[in-house]
């Protein structure tokens, strides 16, 4: 069975489409749940018409499954605001190196 630990490691690895920044550090994993074979990972999304669900869905599913032990990932997109508060430190630093803030 994967660990909590594990899943965010790996979700560490899952980086936004558009900047080289996990979706860890930008403040869109809001919940991470391991029940035996299947982890659950609550996401939100930079806006409602974000670009990248689809990408950023899939990459999810693929690392997770990469997990051993995982046979199961469900996504549930949730609808918690998102907003520049939710970035890292790491994040932010990784950021202001590319200029955007």
């Amino acid at each position: 069975m994967a660990t909590e630990a594990e899943v965010r490691s790996a979700l560490g690895e899952v980086l936004d489409p558009e900047y080289p920044i996990s979706i860890l550090d930008l403040g869109l994993v809001r919940g991470i749940e391991v029940e035996g074979d299947k982890v659950r990972v609550k996401l939100t999304f930079t806006s409602l018409g974000c670009p990248c669900v689809e990408l950023i869905r899939e990459d999810v599913r693929s690392r997770l499954r990469a997990i051993e032990g995982v046979h199961q990932v469900e996504i549930e997109e949730v609808f918690e605001p998102w907003d520049a508060s939710a970035i890292s430190r790491k994040g932010r630093e990784i950021l202001r190196s590319l200029g955007v803030c």
